[in-house]
């Protein structure tokens, strides 16, 4: 096991709800769109910072221009994501919107694993996993009740 993975994992994971609950904060102040558009930069210009300081290169934009276009959906698949926690966050409240996305996460994780999509090695899904999905999805629906 990698224990950095992992414990980079966890620390996403804590983010991830923390993000809700700032983005959704940011985005009734200045608005969802400005939030998003804000945050996607920041984010352009700490990437370009890391991947400099990492490299010592910025040739990884150019790399990463060079890969098949299908590759590039990665991006809006982060921008939706964004989108989406900076609007419900505020609407549905940081659990119920972590609970969704979460539940949405590892359905479709296990449909990747299933049928080795995007070039994933498959991964049967057997009925312990096909529960947790379903738990997973009942707490976020439950976390839709106030």
């Amino acid at each position: 096991m990698n224990t950095f993975a992992v414990a980079l994992a966890i620390l996403a994971g804590l983010a991830g709800a923390a993000q809700v609950a700032v983005m959704s904060q940011l985005g009734d102040r200045v608005g969802v769109l400005g939030a998003l558009a804000f945050a996607t930069a920041l984010t352009a210009v700490a990437a370009g910072v890391l991947l400099l300081v990492a490299k010592q290169s910025l040739d990884g934009y150019a790399d990463a221009a060079r890969q098949p276009v299908w590759l590039w959906s990665a991006a809006l698949m982060s921008l939706l994501i964004v989108l989406t926690i900076t609007y419900s966050g505020s609407r549905i409240g940081t659990a119920a919107t972590v609970g969704i996305l979460i539940a949405g996460q590892l359905a479709m994780g296990a449909l990747i694993d299933r049928f080795g999509l995007f070039g994933s090695e498959q991964i049967p899904l057997h009925w312990p996993r096909a529960l947790g999905i379903a738990l997973l999805a009942a707490g976020a629906v439950l976390s839709l009740k106030r």
